[in-house]
């Protein structure tokens, strides 16, 4: 491995590795706050359903009393 480094070209070296390297870690930080999000926008709309579910709920109690 140390031989191929050796032999690439400076600019190579010194440009070209650190971009890829830089478009990786934004493309792996990338998909880990996607995933977050995802999950927080998951658990957001199973709060709103669960709300509206318990107010239908509430007010079903509250209809069937009168």
């Amino acid at each position: 491995m140390a031989g191929i480094w050796k032999s690439l070209p400076g600019f190579v070296r010194n440009i070209v590795v650190p971009i890829i390297l830089l478009v990786i870690a934004f493309n792996i930080i990338g998909a880990v706050f996607g995933l977050i999000g995802a999950l927080v926008g998951f658990v957001i709309k199973a709060l709103v359903v669960v709300g509206i579910a318990a107010a239908v709920v509430i007010l079903v109690k509250k209809a069937a009393r009168s």
